[in-house]
């Protein structure tokens, strides 16, 4: 050649048939299946947590939305009046629209901690996840869920404190949002829902997350136990609950303002108006008595169902993996 360039042959591969997974490297594999694994051991988790506790979920909003002072009697009184009128599986009304949530919501929360915990652990002064980057990412991963499956909350909110005939189903509870009140009410209450997850989130995987190390320490055994996994939620779910309960108030107000005739326009108006008619402790935290029932079972199952469903998954992975 008369540039002086030396050409060298190239041999390409013949016959490259189509990238499939087993191509892939082993370690984008196993992340592909661990975030898989997150994502279904999570929508289990809030599916099952959910609907044992449907019934008192759904009575807790009910008090949430009307004035009427909250009292364990009257709360019977409700649950019970509501299986007269309505017969025993209304107490579950509503439910089908927090399966629609709660599953995506779940699933998107838990994977979405295992994640966040990954990033964190990555950077040096977090590598221990201490506690402060323990509450991060947990806010962030409840913050990351509630932002992509709100109107579904909406939707469920809707369903719980109206009689069936107005809401036929969930596909006509958007339709009638949508043509009556317009698209944005679907977002109506998203402010405060966020506010108030940053805590419970946050609250509620650090509470968990360093029970769970504090036992591992003191007791030498890396796992605990499904009872210590349900009490460890349990206090979980107490604090978070507890911490964030006003936001969940208002919030509710704010969701079902267009079918119980108020006008909530925003967070602090709506508490005003609350603490006026209601009073501080009898407005913004009725029902916190419930939801220290509720609220722990709820979180403790959901905790456990996700830790024993992880490693039932990975043990299963295992076996198939060796029988190869």
């Amino acid at each position: 050649m008369g540039n002086g360039v030396r050409e060298c042959p190239v041999d390409f591969p013949k016959d490259v048939g189509p990238v499939t997974s087993a191509h892939l490297p082993a370690e984008e594999n196993q992340e592909q299946k661990k975030v898989l694994n997150s994502l279904m051991s999570g929508a289990l988790a809030g599916a099952v947590a959910k609907t044992a506790v449907a019934p008192l979920d759904r009575t807790k909003i009910m008090f949430q939305v009307s004035s009427k002072r909250f009292s364990a009697k009257e709360a019977y009184r409700l649950i019970y009046h509501t299986y007269l009128t309505e017969g025993f599986w209304s107490l579950w009304r509503g439910n089908s629209a927090t399966m629609v949530r709660v599953i995506p919501y779940a699933a998107i929360q838990f994977c979405a901690h295992e994640e966040y915990k990954q990033l964190l652990e990555a950077v040096p002064s977090c590598r221990a996840l201490t506690p402060f980057p323990r509450f991060i990412a947990g806010s962030l991963a409840g913050t990351t869920a509630a932002m992509l499956t709100y109107p579904l909350d909406m939707v469920r909110a809707r369903m719980a404190v109206t009689p069936k005939e107005m809401y036929s189903s969930i596909v006509h509870v958007f339709i009638r949002i949508s043509r009556e009140e317009g698209l944005k009410t679907l977002y109506r209450g998203f402010t405060p829902t966020i506010l108030g997850v940053i805590p419970y989130a946050g609250l509620s995987f650090f509470t968990y997350e360093t029970l769970k190390k504090v036992h591992a320490d003191h007791s030498g055994k890396a796992q605990p136990s499904p009872p210590e996994r349900l009490l460890f939620g349990a206090c979980a779910g107490l604090i978070g609950q507890s911490a964030s309960y006003p936001l969940d108030v208002v919030r509710r107000r704010m969701q079902t303002a267009g079918v119980l005739g108020h006008t909530y326009s925003s967070i602090l108006l709506t508490m005003q108006e609350i603490i006026r008619e209601e009073g501080l402790i009898r407005g913004l935290y009725k029902g916190l008595s419930m939801n220290w029932v509720k609220g722990p079972i709820a979180v403790g199952i959901s905790f456990t169902t996700f830790d024993l469903t992880q490693i039932l998954l990975r043990k299963l992975q295992h076996g198939d993996e060796n029988q190869r």
